[in-house]
């Protein structure tokens, strides 16, 4: 696919001018790393189930083991992957504005792992675990040395009160994490430029965000292989992969 060198020239003069750059992230750009989406992921063993009734509360509540090796399976495949370029390039941002907050829909801790200092994950990190009944408060988090060991192969039991521990993910039926929807709701108002990549912009509160931030005067460049539904609200739409589009961005910046 061809880059429009227009559109990325009229989007590095946009970040150019920004204090504050609010980036959104979905699953598209970890899809380029190889990490597989939602749907994707049920292959093999886990083929037979459908997702929807592995990543609930009752779900757990009802097979602590099945849900807790599901996800056991998926950070098996994680371990596998590494950020791409586009992750990158979003870092590597945080050189050449004074502010960037990335908020992203993504579990996979690849934007961490690339260097982004600020990230405000609204569905929760798969690495990281907590207790099932957040019993020192939500979230209830439990470093996997302080866990008491599993029994029977079953999941590792919290320290405090002995319920099981769970991942740190957002499960269907459930509130996102209340502080980071707060503060990602926050960025979007005050950020004088959003930068999309790779959602499709449906997914509701984070599909709201780039409506916050056009509605407070920011501009929105959409970044993705196709057109979603942010790019009829984006001054520019810069078409194609994250790991091409993104470094090409960045590179502009720097040498203009």
């Amino acid at each position: 696919m061809t880059l429009d060198l227009e559109a990325i020239e009229q989007a590095a003069a946009m970040l150019r001018g920004a204090r504050l750059v609010a980036v959104l992230t979905g699953a598209g750009i970890s899809k380029e790393s190889g990490v597989p989406t939602f749907r994707d992921v049920m292959s093999g063993l886990w083929a037979q189930y459908d997702p929807q009734q592995l990543a609930t509360p009752s779900a757990f509540r009802k097979d602590p083991k099945l849900v807790w090796d599901w996800y056991a399976w998926r950070r098996e495949l994680l371990a596998k992957v590494a950020p791409n370029p586009g992750h990158y390039a979003l870092a590597a941002l945080e050189s050449l504005v004074p502010e960037v907050a990335v908020i992203t829909q993504n579990v996979d801790g690849l934007h961490r792992a690339a260097g982004s200092t600020d990230v405000i994950e609204l569905h929760g990190n798969l690495s990281r675990n907590k207790c099932f009944a957040n019993c020192q408060g939500d979230p209830t988090y439990v470093a996997p040395e302080a866990a008491l060991p599993p029994v029977d192969d079953m999941p590792p039991r919290c320290p405090h009160c002995e319920s099981y521990l769970r991942p740190d993910v957002v499960w269907f039926g459930e509130a996102l994490p209340g502080a980071a929807i707060a503060r990602a709701a926050a960025v979007s108002r005050q950020a004088e430029v959003m930068l999309v990549v790779g959602t499709s912009g449906v997914v509701q509160p984070a599909a709201a965000l780039p409506d916050y931030a056009l509605r407070a005067g920011a501009r929105i460049i959409d970044v993705n292989v196709q057109p979603d539904a942010i790019t009829a609200l984006a001054d520019v739409f810069l078409q194609g992969p994250a790991g091409e589009v993104l470094p090409r961005l960045v590179e502009v910046m720097r040498h203009r």
